[in-house]
């Protein structure tokens, strides 16, 4: 039975994908920083873990045991002009959104070395291509996390680890409820420090949850993969714009 440690799986996206794994007969061990939030979830085990923090990643991944596959899922958001963004509040989402997935997949890679496989599965977001106002900073977070797991991919392929970014738009999860929002006084930006994305087609958990199990199960997976029909429009019309034109002011 093939085992998958799941970070952030209290709700959203990582809870969902926990309930999905484990219907398809995988040994689940999900992990939040409070495990009491995975009371309910049908899983192997339930353990602690704050990917900030390296001391409960090293207790939870010795916990786990054998791990197969990791689905790195943790992450937090903020909305706000590059001008209202608090830089420790940048700092906050780098620790976890880039920091803390990179923190995790280190701990779990020299058992999938000396086995020769593995599965880093990376819950990345269109945003990790695509820049929209308003949303910069987890952007940001999530352009690094794909160049780091892109260098992974190359480092690590030769020992048979695969590496896959799963890259889904807007998700209904709740994070974008009620987000954090930052504002200048006077705010000359109200109009653009908003979630720029149409919320229209937005994905719910369990969809996004599928996608990420499939990739789990691809043989032969590609670094990248789209989430729903309007992240692969919008990715694919970012690979297509040129980029050495001048920037339009208000485009």
């Amino acid at each position: 039975m093939p085992s998958v440690l799941i970070t952030g799986a209290s709700k959203g996206i990582g809870r969902a994908t926990a309930a999905e794994f484990a219907a398809r007969g995988y040994r689940v061990i999900a992990t939040a920083r409070d495990p009491r939030a995975l009371e309910g979830l049908d899983v192997a085990q339930r353990l602690r873990l704050d990917v900030t923090d390296q001391a409960t990643v090293d207790e939870a991944v010795a916990a786990a045991g054998e791990v197969d596959v990791l689905v790195s899922n943790a992450g937090v958001i903020f909305l706000a002009a590059v001008e209202a963004s608090p830089v420790a509040e940048i700092e906050r989402l780098f620790a976890q959104n880039t920091s803390g997935a990179i923190r995790v997949a280190q701990a779990v890679l020299p058992q999938m070395r000396a086995r020769k496989s593995g599965r880093l599965l990376f819950v990345s977001s269109v945003v990790g291509r695509v820049v929209f106002s308003g949303n910069a900073a987890y952007a940001a977070s999530k352009w690094a996390l794909e160049a780091l797991a892109e260098a992974l991919a190359i480092e690590t392929g030769p020992f048979g680890i695969h590496t896959t970014l799963l890259q889904p738009g807007t998700v209904s999860s709740g994070a974008l409820d009620d987000p954090l929002i930052y504002r200048l006084p006077d705010d000359p930006y109200t109009a653009l420090a908003t979630d720029s994305l149409d919320r229209s087609g937005s994905l719910t958990s369990e969809q996004v949850a599928r996608a990420v199990a499939d990739a789990a199960e691809l043989d032969a997976p590609p670094l990248r993969l789209p989430v729903g029909d309007v992240a692969a429009a919008l990715l694919a019309a970012r690979k297509a714009a040129p980029e050495n034109v001048p920037f339009v002011l208000g485009s």
